[in-house]
Formats: C-alpha cells, structure tokens, sequence
C-alpha cells in the first residue's frame, strides 16, 4: 500500500508523482535548500519531526483503577468496615484494593513503553541543506520541502524521495518485513527509520512526524488494544452478585420494614439502624474481595512458570487470553524460517560441478563484508582455504544498475581470471550466451520464481572479459527453521489454525507455507486491501478472505493491524508474533502480543509475551501453561460465586423466616479470610490441559455457579433447622452441647468454612471430586491447616463461643455427606448440559469437536 501525502495547494501523490512536481508543490530549492525563515513557517503549518505525545496523569490513570464493579463492591465494604469502626477489616479490604490496583497500573505502564521505543527508533540528527549549505540538525526540526543527505550507517530521518546519487541499499526490514535490504535510485521513496547499508544520495522530505509511514505505525500502536477477557469477567460476575445482593436487601429491607410498621407498629432510629446494619453486612458477604488478587496471584505464577520456558509475560491478563486462543498470525522471517540465505543445489550450465559454480561465486564475493548475499555463497563453500591462493586485483560492488559484482583475480601461478555474479538476467547480457541456452536460463529462474526461490548467476573469464562462460545459476532461499513445522503440527493439534504473516513476495511466502504444511492460499495484502480502507472496519468481503487465507505476502503495517481487528471482530482470539517495528500495532491489537526472540524494543514493548529463545516451540508450551491457569481460575470463580450465594441467602432466609441472624460481623469477615487466604494457593494446582481453546462463557459458567449455589443453601439452611430442632430438643440439647443461639452462630461458622473448602474439591473439576487429577500439594496442605485452625478456634472458643466437640465431628459427618451430594450435582449437571449443546449442535447441523476438561465450562 502507497503511503499518499498531499500538498496543501494540490492534491497530489507526493510518493508516487514524478521528482519535478514534487519538488515544485512543496517549493523545494534542490541546489539551496530551504531559508531559515521559510523553515519557521513551515514548522508553525506542518509541526516538528517526531511522534505526536499526548500525556495523561499519573493520578487520572491511578483513578481508572478503582473504576468498575468489584472494585465498587470492595471499596463499599470498605466503607461499611469504616462506618462500623471495624478499623481492622478496612485494613484488609483496602489494603487488596491498593494492591490490585498497583498490578493495573504495572501492567499498563509496560504497555506504554511501545510507544518510547519506537520514538528511540527515529533518527536524533540529520545532515540538511538550508540556506545553500549542508549543515548538521536536529532530525525534528526537518520539515517537508527540506533537502538531506543520507549515508551508509545512518538512520533516514524523515519521508524521502530520493533524488541524486548512484544508489543505496536500505535496510527497512524493521517497517516492511521484507527480508533483504532494497536497492534505492533517484525517484524512490525512503521511509523513516530505516537504515542505510550501502551509497549515499540526497533526498527530498515528503513527509515528517506522525504523517510519515512510521509515524502512521506509532498512531496505530497508540491507538491498538483490547479490553482482557478476564476483565470482562470480573464485570459480568460482579454485576451478577450485586444484582442478587440488591434484590435479596430489597427482600429483607421490605420485610423488616413490614414488621416493624405493620405487624409491631413500632418504628423509630434503632429500628432503621438495625435494618442499615443488616443490610451492610449482606453487602459485606456479597463481595468477592479477593477475586482480583486470586486472578492476579494465579496469573503471575503462570508467568513465573513461563519465564522457565523461555518466555518472559509482560501483560498478565494475556495468560489467561492465550488459553482461548484459535488463531495464530505468524510472521516469517526469523520466526518461522531462521532469517538466514542459504543456497539450494546449484543448477548446472557450464561447469564440471555444482562445486566450481560456488567456487566462482565466492571469487566475486567479498570475505570481509557483511552482505548476506555474500554471506549465504561464503557458508555454503565447502572448502574456503581455496579462495587464498588468489589475489583480487580489483573488486567492483553490486550497485542497482549493474546488479552484478565482479572480480577480476590472478592465481598463485599468476593466470589472471575474472568473475562475477549477479541477477540472471545482468549475467547474461554480460556473458552473451547462445539462445538456447539464454532461454533455459530464463526458463529455470521463472521455475524458481514461482517457488519462491531468488537465483543468482554465474559467470567466468580467462581473457580479461572478452568471453564468458555462464557456469550456473545458485538458487537462494531463507529456509524453515528445523523446530518450525512440528511446532506448527501441535498447536494445530491443539484448535489453533496458524496463518503466515510477512512482507515478502508471494511466491516465497507460499512456498514457504508449502515446506510448512500450512497451504497455499496466500493473499497479497497490498493488493488485496484498498488503499483507502480504515483498518479499524474492514469491509466484509475482505474480512472473509482473512479468515480462509493461510497466509498473506507484500504485508505493510496497517495490513498486519486490520488482519487481527478483522478476526477479532469474527470472533476469534488472536495470537500475533512479530519481531519489527512494523509488526508493534498489530502485537499490541493481538489478544496475546508475542515478540519473538531477537525483537526489536518497539515489538517487546508493544507485545504481552516476550520469547527469549528462538523459534514458535515455545508457544506450543505457553498454549499448555495458559489452559492450566484458565482452569485454575474458573475453579475459584464457579466456588467463589456459589459460595457468596450460600452466604447471602443463609443470611437473609434466615433473618426472614427464623428472625435470626447466623452469622456475626466479625464472623464474616474471618470466614472471608479462611475462605479467601488459603484458597490463592489453587495458583498451584494440578489441572487438566484442555484439547481445544477456551474462553470465558458467562451463562454457562454462573448457569453451574447457580446450581451449586443453590445446592450449598439448601445444606446451610437444613443444618441450620437442625440446629434450632437440637436447641428445642433437651435430651438433643444436652448431648450436643447446643445451648443457645451464640452457639448456634459457631455451628454455622464452622459450616460455612469448612463446606466452603470441601466445594472447591466439587468446582475444581468436571468429573467426580475423587478422580485425578489430584489437588496440588499447596492446594492440600492450606485446606488441611485452615480447617485445623476453624475447628480449634471452634473447639476452644478462640473468637467465636466454643461449642462440644462432639458436635464438631456430627457437622463433619453432615459436610462429608453434603461433599458426595454436591458431586451427584455437578456430573449430573454437567452431562445434561452437554446432552442439551449436543442436541442443539445436531439440530443446526453443526459438527463440534468433543468437550475436554475446562471446555465444559467455556467452550
């Protein structure tokens, strides 16, 4: 895609329109350059050159953190904890609230280090022509109409098109991903922060800031992102329990407040304060204060174990992002092939051997050089001693009219010889082969060609270059990386399609994807997307075409960025691997950002995932260790949820109809902690990988929250009769020690933390509780020593009155046989679930792909 500027007096393709009208609409002056003056007026109209910034406080930023639904919850039970002195329990809740807010803020100043890399990317100084002089500036003082000089080493500092000198080779891998620099004459364009590796010419500046290609990046970068889809979860689940929370105090306000005006006739500020308090401490049993930290807590463990992997996570809700993920956009060079030139077997024209046409290749190349051409020929010369025993008289370099090199040598026994390489087509105007063998030349490179090969030709004199012997063509070739094809073999085992992104021509991109099994069906973006198209809204059929292609060739920054919107948009998580500054708007759009090794500082700042070791293999793990945690999460999120329901609605039945209250302030709040505390350990917990992606599916996930919620209250409430039966029972009251409602507190105390554990073991898997995979060891051994301390402080009276031991073990007895009924529930449950999406799936005549582990809850 052509990167359109236009003049402010005419609407013209400062790129594409020929150097004269260029120079004429932006009123450049070739042989003076611009006027001090003329230079003021143009940065007042056009700005300096470099990245627009736009700044946001640190305390504005803070603030979005304590912003959205269970963060309201918990800072409303932080305030009920003020208002009721309980000074302690504020502590504890503000103190989660403070730490979750620093993990967001950590998190997104990361994020914000894309944009810092890429302003490092730009050139600092540029050499200008002003006032008739050539003189050193700063490169953000440059503005359009200006004339620079650009030389081997240099950064390009702005938009150009080039308009005198002999050539230049431009390295602009990092904005194109092309995989070789590109040869530059007079009327090409330059872009801005790519690098100069060979010549020197002098340019015009058509563009600055963020109207120049790599200022278009930047903008996209800026603008990329999307909202975690554990975020979203957190929002849909603490709506969900302020929804209930809000009925069920509506329920007992209306109640109460009935009671109190109509049934005793009395009303007065006791009565509304008790109603207050009743209704704050349902708000406090309502909220899940440590969800954010247990997602946090569980997430960043999973990092800890990636980064064993060789892959360093950045952004923590991306873990739990990759877990879902179903496509994966590749970039080629470096990740799938190894971003090296190799030579394939030599084609023979005139030599006794493929072995003299490398010879000959490596005679026209030279030793010290960094030319990956050069490079490539060098390596794949068995034997380099030979190349010693001669002596180059004189070596001329590959320039783009030429494109040839050539070396004229004399050997130890002083024969003089000359040779040269280059594009086939420049060999053979040099060697003047006969016909035919000029059109099976011609005929073995368009053969190359089309499987993606480049070829370079051969050629030798003995007569100073008078006769020329074409002795082969070498074909070139960045091969797949050895670990490559089989990675891609067990993600794709995994649901996840894989989709090669890359800059380079088509046909190399599709017999790149051919060597890799990944298909043929590959798309040309530059020609493939209008130049016009918002890469924000891709027009449906262009949209359709992304999601059936294999890949896609000739790919340009906004290319890479509308590829992962317009799957986004179909549904699908992306993962996005990238390594340049061109690949930073896309990795940053990604549900999961991965920079691969060797990346450059925008790509690892804009991405969540940082590859320290070479190559996609470690995806395939990462894929695994973020099914694990997912799992790990929605364990704790389907106990949390059913939990919180057993609490509230023991709470308000029991206020309703027992005009009793079950639980104390205090109580709650300990329950909260020996729930909540321990339970941070399922961070370690062995979980099944799932087969297939998967992601957050809300309804079914509180549909099975519900259930077991219900289930849980229904044990609760029936313990809790039982208990008022004991109490109205004196030869019961006497042998369970049950004596008054204090105690009865404590029964439902021990209830509720103990049962609460013992849900865990039924959420924490699909199956039955006693099959593997087994809890972790940690997860074990904080259960065990927090119903240890629950019991103790039950069975000595250690904050709640003490009750007889006895009665300690019959609650165990009733919760162990609760843990098999809670069982019965969940199979039942979830095999009646599955029998329903099944029949659905058949009657639509869709093929789904079986359920594993944590699918069941997420698909």
């Amino acid at each position: 895609m052509s990167t359109t500027r236009t003049a402010e007096a005419n609407d013209i393709d400062l790129e594409k329109a020929p150097l004269e009208v260029a120079m004429k609409a932006l009123n450049a002056d070739g042989d003076k350059g611009l006027s001090t003056g003329e230079v003021e007026e143009r940065l007042r109209r056009y700005g300096p050159n470099a990245l627009p910034e736009k700044h946001e406080s640190l305390l504005n930023k803070v603030l979005k953190y304590f912003i959205g639904p269970i963060a309201f919850m918990i800072e409303a039970a932080a305030l009920v904890s003020a208002f009721l002195g309980r000074w302690d329990d504020f502590a504890i809740i503000f103190g989660l609230l403070v730490f979750n807010a620093s993990l967001e803020l950590w998190q997104d100043m990361k994020a914000s280090n894309a944009l810092s890399a890429l302003k490092e990317s730009l050139a600092p100084h540029a050499t200008a022509l002003r006032d008739g002089a050539f003189k050193t500036i700063d490169a953000a003082a440059l503005v359009p109409g200006d004339i620079v000089r650009i030389r081997l080493g240099e950064i390009v500092p702005a938009d150009l098109r080039l308009v005198s000198g002999e050539f230049a080779s431009i390295d602009q891998a990092a904005l194109t991903g092309e995989s070789l620099p590109v040869s530059k004459k007079s009327g090409d364009e330059a872009y801005s922060g790519s690098v100069v590796k060979q010549g020197e010419m002098t340019g015009l500046v058509i563009a600055t800031g963020g109207n120049t290609f790599f200022g278009r990046t930047a903008k996209l970068v800026a603008g990329a992102g999307a909202v975690s889809h554990a975020q979203r979860a957190m929002f849909q689940i603490g709506n969900f329990l302020i929804a209930v929370a809000v009925v069920l105090a509506l329920v007992m306000v209306a109640v109460q407040v009935w009671r109190d005006i109509v049934v005793a006739d009395t009303w007065g500020v006791d009565d509304a304060l008790n109603i207050l308090q009743f209704v704050l401490i349902l708000l406090v049993a309502s909220i899940p204060v440590a969800m954010p930290a247990v997602f946090s807590i569980t997430m960043a463990l999973g990092a800890l174990a990636l980064s064993k992997e060789k892959a360093i996570v950045s952004r923590l809700a991306s873990i739990e992002e990759m877990a879902g993920v179903d496509i994966l956009c590749s970039d080629k060079t470096g990740t799938l092939t190894k971003n090296l030139l190799t030579l394939g077997d030599p084609i023979i024209l005139d030599a006794n051997g493929p072995e003299e046409v490398v010879f000959a290749a490596a005679l026209a190349s030279e030793r010290e050089n960094s030319d990956v051409i050069d490079t490539a020929v060098l390596d794949a010369l068995k034997d380099k001693s030979g190349l010693d025993g001669y002596k180059v008289d004189k070596f001329t370099p590959f320039d783009p009219v030429s494109k040839r090199t050539r070396a004229d040598l004399t050997d130890s026994s002083g024969k003089k010889i000359t040779v040269a390489k280059g594009a086939p087509q420049a060999i053979i105007d040099l060697a003047t082969p006969p016909d035919d063998l000029a059109k099976k030349v011609v005929q073995e490179v368009a053969a190359l060609g089309s499987r993606g090969y480049r070829a370079l030709g051969v050629t030798r004199s003995e007569d100073g270059g008078k006769t020329w012997k074409l002795l082969g063509i070498l074909p070139m070739f960045d091969p797949p990386r050895d670990d490559s094809k089989s990675t891609i073999d067990k993600v794709r085992a995994k649901g996840v399609a894989v989709k090669m992104v890359t800059g380079d021509d088509t046909a190399i991109a599709r017999e790149t994807a051919r060597q890799l099994g990944l298909g043929t069906n590959i798309i040309a973006a530059a020609d493939a997307f209008p130049k016009d198209m918002d890469p924000d809204n891709v027009p449906g059929k262009i949209a359709d075409s992304i999601e059936k292609a294999d890949g896609f060739a000739r790919v340009f920054p906004e290319h890479k960025y509308a590829i992962v919107k317009a799957l986004q948009q179909r549904g699908h998580l992306v993962a996005m691997t990238g390594d340049g500054v061109n690949d930073a708007p896309a990795l940053k759009q990604a549900d999961c950002g991965t920079a691969v090794s060797g990346a450059t500082d925008a790509a690892r700042g804009a991405a969540a995932l940082i590859l320290t070791a070479p190559g996609l293999s470690v995806i395939d793990n990462a894929i695994d260790e973020a099914r694990r945690i997912f799992g790990r999460i929605t364990s704790y999120t389907i106990y949390r949820v059913a939990l919180t329901m057993d609490i509230m609605f023991l709470v308000v039945l029991s206020t309703i109809f027992l005009g009793f209250q079950p639980l104390t302030a205090v109580m709650i709040v300990i329950m909260s902690l020996l729930d909540d505390v321990p339970i941070m350990t399922i961070a370690y917990d062995n979980t099944a990988v799932a087969k297939d992606p998967i992601r957050w599916r809300m309804p079914r996930l509180l549909s099975v929250s519900a259930v077991l919620g219900l289930a849980s209250i229904v044990q609760s409430f029936g313990l809790l009769l039982i208990g008022f039966a004991v109490m109205n029972d004196a030869a019961a009251r006497d042998y369970f020690g049950l004596h008054d409602q204090a105690q009865l507190q404590t029964v439902m105390f021990l209830q509720l933390v103990a049962g609460g554990h013992l849900l865990l073991l039924v959420t924490r898997t699909y199956k039955w509780f006693f099959e593997p995979p087994f809890p972790a060891r940690p997860l074990f051994i904080a259960i065990v020593l927090t119903q240890a301390l629950a019991v103790l402080m039950c069975g000595f009276g250690w904050i709640v009155p003490k009750i007889a031991w006895t009665t300690i073990g019959w609650i165990w007895i009733y919760l162990l046989v609760w843990l098999c009924v809670l069982g019965i529930v969940r199979v039942a449950l979830e095999r009646l679930m599955d029998n329903r999406l099944s029949r659905r799936a058949r009657s639509a005549e869709i093929v789904n792909a079986p359920l594993s582990h944590h699918g069941h809850l997420h698909g």
